[in-house]
């Protein structure tokens, strides 16, 4: 997949083209979180979606477990990864009740925390794979990891935002 069919993101960026992006949505989302009001933010507007405080959650776990997942890699010759349980970490990490200023600053720790990883691998460092197991179980770069990453921010981004309209 090249092109995402819903938020448009095209999958030709990589490596360090993705940093600034990272940190830029994390801040998009924090002011999203500010700047609404806290019961919008909880409301899930049509069934099996999430609310806009759902997904910023969602997306400050996912660069959390991403950047473990780089860190890993950097130590073991391509380790294996299983899915990060996103429907199950709704529940059990009670992501709607979640105070907005606490998913703000936090949002924002977290990809500050995983562009200081990514910003520090150098050219070889980019090319280390991990295997991550999902519907289809696939060999993935770290350049990968970080365009996925940068789709995740990017494109719950827009979800939250419909969520809010």
């Amino acid at each position: 997949m090249n092109r995402c069919p819903e938020c448009g993101f095209e999958f030709s960026r990589e490596g360090r083209s993705t940093i600034p992006g990272l940190t830029d949505g994390a801040a998009s989302f924090a002011t999203l979180l500010l700047s609404a009001e806290p019961g919008e933010l909880r409301t899930r507007r049509a069934p099996g979606v999430w609310s806009a405080i759902e997904y910023a959650c969602h997306v400050r776990d996912t660069l959390l477990v991403q950047r473990e997942r780089v860190l890993t890699a950097l130590r073991i010759p391509q380790p294996t990864f299983e899915p990060m349980g996103r429907e199950e970490r709704v529940v059990h990490d009670g992501y709607a009740e979640q105070a907005p200023t606490d998913v703000a600053r936090q949002i924002g720790d977290a990809a500050l925390m995983f562009t200081n990883v990514l910003d520090r691998l150098d050219p070889a460092q980019w090319q280390r794979t991990l295997v991550h197991r999902g519907a289809i179980t696939t060999v993935r770069s770290m350049r990968w990891v970080a365009a996925h990453s940068l789709h995740e921010v990017q494109h719950h981004l827009q979800d939250a935002e419909r969520q809010l309209a």
